[in-house]
């Protein structure tokens, strides 16, 4: 059985209640419970971790090798800033899905560029809490095919 691990990163905790136009009404919690029961179905283990911190992300790629088979990342506004972050998904070497509950390039101008993309296996965006799911369907057909990062 692979095992995924799901990161989200800053204000990603406040789901459900931060600006639920943009992000929806789903808190993290219930985002993470659904990946975990789609994650049974698919015969996937889901592991998730949130934090604020962009260390924290950091470390937690560096420590998915070896243990995971790959990566969802929802790096919040991390996405358009962080050089390190990227770094990281590329040192990590395990296939990374990047995942944003809005569509960016809906969005604010400076929104539109991600530091992240180029290091990923794929992009899903702009279909709510479901890119999550979306995204976990994805990696792990991959993943059942021999995908590697």
């Amino acid at each position: 059985m692979h095992r995924i691990l799901v990161l989200h990163g800053p204000n990603l905790n406040a789901l459900g209640t931060r600006e639920p136009e943009i992000y929806g009404h789903d808190s993290l919690a219930d985002v993470d419970e659904r990946l975990r029961r789609l994650g049974a179905e698919l015969q996937v283990e889901v592991e998730c971790l949130q934090s604020n911190h962009e260390g924290v992300l950091i470390d937690a790629l560096y420590q998915a090798r070896g243990r995971f088979a790959g990566v969802l990342l929802n790096a919040g506004g991390l996405t358009h800033t962080s050089v390190a972050l990227r770094d990281a998904v590329v040192a990590a070497g395990l296939p990374v899905v990047e995942v944003h509950v809005s569509n960016p390039h809906a969005r604010e101008s400076f929104r539109h560029r991600s530091t992240l993309s180029g290091a990923a296996l794929a992009v899903v965006q702009g279909f709510g809490p479901d890119s999550y799911l979306l995204a976990l369907r994805g990696l792990a057909a991959r993943l059942a095919h021999g995908v590697q990062a």
